[in-house]
């Protein structure tokens, strides 16, 4: 690691959050003459690979000068007074949870502008597309580096309006309908959620998340922090999102374009279960473990409900469609997320921090790939990818196939890959949850969970067998194998997806000692 005066690394925090927003202006004013080449709508894609990978530079620098030696400690913050009457400031600082959440949205963000370049989806102009993806991205950036609890709820909405026109404007089929239901869901849960961060705000008497996570709820009575809880935790568990409230979810991946349901996938998913890390759990300790129980039995129901919705979209004849499958099997895989939340223990804890940044990565390359069969079969649809012979993708395209193969055996928890641990971590810290919760309940949902796991299996299997498996058709397209630039958008996910898997103490490193402190009232 290298050694960074704190000034410079406020200075990248700060910079890697606004930089994106002055990046959307630029994009939507005209290229200077010297920049425009050939065609003024190559510039602005190439603008936008340019400054997300700016920001990605950026946010791999401070994620060097971070001092790996005190992760619980608040690094790189900034806190300026913004809104004296409601004692709202504009409070920055990243830590051990936070850090790897920002460096995967900078990556992310940044392979979608560069496979965007090349795979421009189709629509109208480029110039909105760019300045939508790079607000996008200062908007999540921005949720995972606020310390204060208004700016969190406005960096958390940021997000929705960007997300919103991609899918109406470049997204595929009933576009319109999947893009509304997306809004609607996640306003209605956020104003929930906002009376919720209001309460605890007006009833502590500030909104510094660091000042309240280290009262630990002292300053909040019970019935305070249970009302806090429930409306701050609907408005999470609808971006989590959390059975049953996920239906907005299928739709709108089954719409969205490849970048589109890539970024939501990869990391709108996981501001729903920072935000039940970051605020519910500290801030509010005894609501959680009022309704922990109840998250829970949710969470292990999202396990089996997805499971079971992939299976029935695997299966021959049912016209399932690949990218509604995967959609279906991210809710399983956040429930997860949040079974290990629900255990309030350091293990479960640190699991679904981990399976929150494998899902990003692994979620994230199952979406690329997906997109890319649909660009060459012109549909998702899995009996037709599948076809009359089982479907053949390895002699069609062995390339593609055997990385569709690899990303489905990734997301089914295959040990030495990054999808095992989190799961692992999260099952072993429900097996032997926080004190005062029910342990005969927590060993049920774990029976549960376990049983997704082999519906987890069984379905990925079931669409490598279809998709990939079978010997060349004697008549049908042939397939373009992986692309030069298909290879660089895709390969840093497979890389990650293959060292997280090999060497989990890199991250469990980070997020270890922060998550100890944030559970402990924030007592290193």
């Amino acid at each position: 690691m290298i050694d960074i005066s704190e000034s410079v690394m406020q200075f990248l925090l700060a910079f890697i959050v606004a930089a994106p927003l002055l990046g959307a202006v630029a994009a939507l004013l005209p290229a200077p003459p010297g920049l425009k080449g050939k065609s003024p709508d190559q510039a602005v894609l190439r603008h936008g690979v340019t400054v997300t990978g700016v920001i990605l530079i950026a946010a791999i620098v401070l994620a060097l000068g971070f001092d790996h030696g005190h992760p619980s400690k608040m690094q790189a913050t900034t806190d300026i007074q913004w809104i004296p009457a409601l004692n709202v400031h504009i409070h920055l600082g990243t830590d051990g949870i936070s850090l790897p959440l920002l460096v995967l949205t900078a990556l992310l963000t940044f392979l979608c502008a560069l496979y965007s370049y090349f795979k421009m989806p189709a629509g109208p102009s480029p110039k909105a597309f760019v300045a939508l993806l790079l607000v996008l991205e200062s908007g999540t950036l921005a949720t995972f580096a606020v310390l204060d609890l208004v700016l969190f709820f406005l960096a958390f909405e940021m997000v929705l309006i960007p997300m919103y026109f991609l899918i109406a404007r470049w997204g595929g089929d009933q576009r319109q309908g999947a893009a509304w239901k997306f809004i609607l869901y996640t306003l209605l849960g956020s104003v929930v959620m906002l009376l919720g961060l209001l309460l605890v705000g007006l009833k502590s008497g500030t909104f510094d998340m660091v000042a309240l996570a280290t009262d630990n709820g002292r300053g909040l009575t019970t019935s305070v922090q249970v009302i806090a809880v429930l409306a701050i935790g609907i408005g999470l568990a609808v971006k989590t999102p959390m059975f049953p409230l996920h239906s907005w979810l299928p739709d709108a991946h089954t719409a969205a374009p490849t970048v589109g349901s890539v970024l939501l996938a990869g990391v709108l998913l996981k501001m729903g279960t920072y935000g039940f890390v970051r605020i519910v759990l500290p801030i509010a300790p005894h609501g959680m473990h009022t309704f922990a129980p109840y998250l829970a039995a949710f969470a292990v129901a999202g396990i089996i409900y997805g499971s079971l919705a992939c299976l029935a979209l695997a299966k021959q004849g049912n016209k399932g469609d690949l990218k509604r499958l995967i959609a279906y099997s991210s809710v399983g895989h956040m429930g997860f997320v949040l079974l290990g939340i629900s255990s309030m223990t350091p293990t479960g804890v640190n699991g679904a921090l981990f399976a929150n940044i494998a899902h990003g990565l692994i979620t994230g390359l199952l979406f690329f790939l997906v997109g890319a069969l649909k660009d060459r079969y012109g549909t998702a649809d899995l009996d037709t990818l599948a076809g009359a012979t089982g479907a053949a993708l390895y002699g069609r395209a062995p390339r593609l196939g055997g990385l569709l193969a690899f990303a489905a055996v990734a997301s089914l928890g295959l040990p030495g890959l990054a999808g095992f641990w989190g799961e692992m971590l999260a099952m072993f810290g429900a097996f032997d949850p926080a004190p005062g919760l029910s342990r005969s309940a927590y060993l049920t949902f774990v029976a549960i969970a376990a049983f997704g796991t082999l519906l987890t299996a069984a379905y990925l299997l079931v669409v490598v067998r279809r998709v990939c498996m079978g010997g060349k058709p004697a008549e049908g397209p042939k397939l373009a194998d992986i692309q030069g630039y298909e290879f660089a958008a895709w390969s840093p996910l497979v890389a990650l997806t293959v060292l997280a898997g090999l060497w989990p103490a890199v991250l469990l490193g980070l997020t270890d000692p922060a998550v100890q402190k944030l559970l402990a009232g924030g007592k290193s």
